[in-house]
């Protein structure tokens, strides 16, 4: 597995929340083995709280609380929206647009998987830039403006560009060759306590995403909500 490291990489740590950057391939909560929380607590000696999480397949920054009252208070800000997130995003795919929105509700399918529908009544509402890299890649940042389940990977499934390596959402013999899930939660910008913080850690796993193009696009996109308007 690709999370086979011992150590946890701490990008941040104040006296109410610490920030990780969460292996592709753990798992938030333990399943067949320790789950990021787990490990984060034994590697800490400190009890944490959740406040979001990411997809087994997801790498990048999460936030863990240090508080049962700090938690509540992330949380509140991530169900008011208050909380902006930012994605990396590869496919071997070319989407029907190259940018934009993403709106729709979603509904579930087989085992599982969630699809987009035409309607929207409590829709999904996603943003995105993209650009091509090397031969069929194609790189995405991606703003969610909702915080749906599987959100960004189906929306990019709609697209006609699932993700890379998403065993659940692209082709399954495709998926498999791939060394990882290329999905990548790359930024956090957000106030609390009147002071604002603002996180950026690239994806440092996963052979597309440390490809030069690829690297370099990154570095082009180190402020990603000057990227987007509202």
């Amino acid at each position: 597995m690709l999370w086979g490291l011992d150590m946890l990489t701490i990008l941040f740590e104040n006296s109410q929340f610490i920030l990780f950057n969460k292996p592709a391939g753990l798992s938030f909560h333990s399943e067949d083995g320790e789950g990021f929380v787990v490990k984060a607590e034994k590697q800490t000696g400190i009890k944490f709280y959740s406040v979001h999480r990411l997809d087994k397949m997801t790498s990048g920054l999460l936030l863990l609380a240090k508080s049962s009252e700090d938690a509540n208070r992330l949380t509140r800000l991530f169900e008011e929206r208050k909380i902006e997130k930012f994605y990396l995003a590869i496919s071997m795919r070319k989407p029907k647009k190259k940018q934009g929105w993403i709106k729709g509700d979603m509904g579930t399918s087989r085992r599982g998987s969630y699809k987009l529908l035409d309607t929207k009544e409590n829709p999904a509402i996603t943003q995105f830039v993209s650009t091509a890299l090397r031969t069929h890649e194609r790189f995405f940042l991606i703003k969610p403006h909702t915080g749906k389940t599987h959100q960004i990977r189906v929306a990019l499934k709609s697209l006609g560009s699932p993700i890379a390596g998403d065993i659940r959402y692209a082709a399954s013999d495709d998926a498999k060759r791939e060394d990882r899930g290329y999905l990548h939660a790359y930024a956090l910008r957000f106030n609390l306590d009147e002071e604002e913080f603002s996180f950026c850690y690239p994806p440092d796993e996963g052979e597309r995403f440390l490809s030069d193009l690829c690297r370099e696009q990154t570095g082009l996109w180190s402020q990603p909500w000057e990227l987007f308007s509202k």
